[in-house]
């Protein structure tokens, strides 16, 4: 492998990470922000679910500027205004200031996260590219196996709102990595007038191409069901398992080892027996860990080892789930690229958020809604990929791969 593309998949990686540091970072703050801000689980709910939709919403303007503009100009201005969502979440004094903040965080932090899956179609495709894009997965997985750790240390030694500083110090530090290691890939020559009309044309016939869709919506709800997770586990973890801080950064990290680990195998997979075919078996597996998990919670069997054991089985195979999906989703429009990585992300994170706003008044720090979300978001998924993915003779396969 040449040392120009482990760079890259750094870069990106760096990159691609604000935004996940944004949420995992203070999950173990999460009930020291319920009480500092005298306000219930369904107020902290509403601050993960609004980042997760203007997130979404966000990238619908990122992409076609980046076709317009290039890829760096987009992320400079995505994470200043990222900085600024941090100092008014630091200095939130109830939780609907902080849910602004939240808000505003979001619209910087969608511009890394699109312009990272643009440039990775810039620089490859195919199986190359599903590579590349399973590389900077591996550097995003420093979020959920580091920064709750991070976040509980960092409150260790104070107030939850020291979360909120570091996050700012994270954005400056991507500012300075695009401004000296990442090089422009998009050629003045290959971008395009910014046209409203155009822009809607495209979208509509993304909307319309079943495939894209399908693709789009697999890797949708298999994100959703992580996002309900994020949203839920800290309340659940810390109140019904009665773990630290600490010891819940520690269950978290480990339930998200099996992700990462697997998103490193989906290239080589998808290489030998087709990515659409990898893809399929993954989300049937995920949706069986899950429906399993959810049926033994149902009928009691709810120690914290079960959850932990299927969660890491069923995380293992979303690993082999996402990094697929994106990259067949992207295959055919390289020409519209900013646009089709636009909408694809608004459609997954909108969809994240919504399953939250959903779940949000069924959890209750017990275990069982919790479960039930994440299977409910693993069978729409398997549904799906029964509609959009067919399991292909290996041969077949292999020569698309």
């Amino acid at each position: 492998m040449q040392i120009g593309f482990v760079r890259s998949a750094i870069v990106l990686g760096l990159l691609a990470v604000v935004g996940p540091f944004a949420i995992d970072l203070y999950l173990p703050a999460t009930p020291q922000i319920v009480r500092d801000l005298q306000t219930d689980d369904a107020g902290a709910h509403l601050t993960f679910t609004v980042y997760f939709i203007a997130f979404g919403l966000a990238q619908l303007i990122y992409g076609p500027i980046a076709d317009s503009v290039g890829r760096k100009p987009p992320i400079f201005v995505g994470l200043a205004v990222f900085i600024a969502g941090s100092a008014i979440c630091a200095m939130a004094d109830d939780v609907t200031a902080l849910t602004w903040g939240r808000f505003v965080q979001a619209l910087g932090a969608a511009a890394p996260m699109v312009i990272v899956r643009a440039v990775v179609r810039d620089l490859h495709t195919g199986t190359a590219a599903t590579r590349l894009m399973a590389l900077v997965m591996l550097v995003i997985s420093i979020s959920p196996l580091l920064a709750p750790l991070t976040g509980s240390f960092i409150i260790s030694f104070g107030s939850w709102r020291l979360i909120f500083g570091a996050l700012g110090l994270i954005a400056l530090l991507a500012m300075i990595l695009t401004a000296l290691q990442l090089p422009e890939t998009l050629p003045r020559d290959m971008r395009s007038r910014i046209d409203a009309t155009a822009l809607i044309r495209s979208a509509i016939f993304l909307l319309r191409d079943g495939k894209f869709m399908g693709l789009t919506l697999i890797g949708g709800f298999s994100l959703a069901s992580f996002f309900v997770f994020i949203a839920s586990a800290p309340m659940v973890y810390m109140t019904t398992y009665e773990l630290t801080p600490t010891g819940f950064s520690l269950v978290f990290a480990a339930n998200a080892v099996g992700f990462f680990a697997a998103s490193q195998f989906a290239a080589g997979l998808g290489q030998k027996y087709g990515m659409g075919r990898v893809a399929f078996w993954a989300v049937f597996g995920f949706a069986a860990a899950t429906s399993l998990l959810f049926t033994m919670v149902w009928l009691g069997f709810d120690d914290l080892p079960v959850l932990m054991a299927l969660f890491f089985v069923g995380n293992t195979c979303l690993g082999l789930v996402i990094a697929p999906t994106m990259v067949m989703a992207l295959e055919e429009h390289g020409e519209h690229a900013g646009m089709a990585s636009s909408l694809g992300g608004t459609l997954q994170m909108v969809a994240g958020g919504l399953m939250i706003l959903i779940c949000s008044p069924f959890f209750d720090r017990t275990p069982l809604p919790l479960v039930g979300a994440v299977a409910t978001c693993a069978l729409t998924a398997f549904v799906i990929a029964l509609l959009t993915l067919r399991p292909e003779p290996q041969g077949n396969a292999t020569a698309r791969g």
